[in-house]
């Protein structure tokens, strides 16, 4: 075989305007998982200021993250249906826009319940993203190149959670936040910088071609855009949706229900670490500041690397089997944290292996859900399962809460806590059988 007659990688196929689309959908991505993860970093800090009694932090933490799963929720299902029905790229403008200014007022928080209605608000724009921006590459890229863009454009994630993880860091070793600031306020206000990024968006991006010429056929014969009626009535495509939730709030629970609460472990490991490290009160916070957002990090460079493994697995094995392996990695590297983790050294081996197994999944959501549905329905149903399933996940810190609360309220209550509702991970492989194999398929039509 010449050389000339190898298959070229995928981005070699890229246009000019193939790779706009891709980098804008990638980097609006980015930048939502970036502004979650400062969430993720700045709540503990956020609770312990805004809250007259400081024994309920952790407590009172979940409940905010609650909040904000809610949002996603409700921001990914109003909003991916908006996307099929006014355009992908003018949606994903707004939702950027939301998201980055709801963020930066969250800065300027003065108690728990403004605090939750502006992390409501962030998980609103912050819902919306994925469905609008998966939809927008499958539709604009050639089919041949469509998974694994998908896939790559889901592991560079990590890397707007890793710059999250580096601001963190970044903050915990100054002595002084310039300003004037809190860390967490710092976090928050850094987060509202994409909101410049969405001025870029609304000038540069268009609507795909594949969807402007469905849309001109659906007027001509009736077709509803964005309709949940059409989506969880039509027997194909409300199989697809009900099945597909059921797997994906799975993973979305692992994660954001278990998985991303690994900072109270790690500051834990971190105050025992400095006991007797003769550390004032302000130092020893700077620690935890520097090593949960360290964690963070940790955790993101084995999530991309789970991440590109599980694609290339969804590629050449299929994607039902790539998603029940991932779903089974996300188990059982939680347990390896939840139970095992004692040791301030086993952090850096443990995190990366958790952040491997729990992100992988979401590498296989972002290649298979578009394929499942039509273009009018593309970005409604990919909403529809990857943001449903936050309603479920949004139970899970509440009941994680509750549990450590009532089993004493201490770091080996939530490990206990934790580890219980890790089980929900397997539930999601019992859909996989019902669904549809479509590696190697064109996207679906009516």
């Amino acid at each position: 075989m010449s050389h000339d007659s190898l298959p070229q990688p995928w981005w070699r196929t890229f246009n000019k305007e193939h790779w706009l689309v891709f980098t804008i959908a990638s980097l609006a991505w980015l930048f939502d998982c970036l502004d979650s993860q400062l969430f993720n970093l700045a709540r503990n800090g956020a609770m312990a200021d805004l809250l007259a009694d400081k024994s309920k932090v952790a407590e009172y933490g979940s409940y905010t993250t609650s909040f904000f799963l809610l949002g996603w929720a409700v921001g990914g299902l109003i909003l991916g249906a908006l996307g099929d029905r006014y355009g992908r790229a003018r949606v994903l403008t707004y939702a950027i826009l939301l998201y980055s200014v709801c963020t930066g007022l969250s800065a300027l928080s003065t108690g728990f319940f403004d605090f939750c209605v502006y992390r409501f608000l962030t998980g609103t724009g912050v819902g919306g993203v994925f469905g609008l921006a998966v939809a927008l590459v499958a539709d604009s890229v050639p089919d041949q190149t469509r998974a694994p863009a998908l896939g790559m454009l889901q592991s560079l994630s990590t890397w707007g959670n890793i710059a999250g993880g580096l601001l963190g860091m970044g903050l915990g070793m100054l002595a002084v936040v310039p300003l004037g600031l809190k860390a967490w306020q710092a976090m928050f206000l850094i987060g509202a910088l994409p909101a410049f990024f969405s001025v870029l968006v609304l000038r540069r991006l268009k609507e795909p071609r594949k969807w402007q010429e469905a849309r001109a056929a659906g007027i001509k014969s009736g077709t509803k855009f964005g309709s949940y009626a059409m989506l969880l009535t039509h027997p194909r495509w409300s199989r697809h949706a009900w099945l597909g939730l059921l797997a994906c709030s799975a993973g979305i629970i692992g994660l954001w229900g278990i998985g991303n609460f690994h900072p109270t472990i790690v500051t834990d490991l971190v105050t025992r670490h400095y006991a007797n490290g003769q550390l004032t009160a302000a130092e020893l916070a700077q620690k935890k500041i520097l090593w949960a957002s360290g964690a963070l990090v940790l955790q993101n460079i084995g999530a991309f690397f789970g991440m590109m493994l599980m694609s290339h697995l969804a590629q050449t094995q299929g994607r039902r089997i790539a998603f029940a392996l991932a779903l089974l990695l996300s188990f059982f590297s939680t347990l390896l944290v939840f139970k095992w983790l004692r040791e301030y050294g086993q952090i850096f081996w443990m995190l990366p292996l958790m952040g491997f197994g729990q992100y992988s999944v979401f590498a296989v959501f972002a290649i298979y859900l578009p394929e499942l549905f039509p273009t009018s329905l593309r970005s409604t149903g990919t909403s529809f399962c990857y943001n449903g399933g936050r309603f479920l996940a949004a139970t899970a810190p509440f009941t994680i809460g509750r549990i450590t609360k009532n089993l004493g309220g201490d770091v080996e209550a939530f490990r206990t806590a934790g580890l219980w509702v890790s089980l929900v991970l397997l539930l999601g492989i019992v859909a996989l059988p019902f669904l549809p194999e479509t590696k190697d398929q064109p996207l679906p039509e009516e």
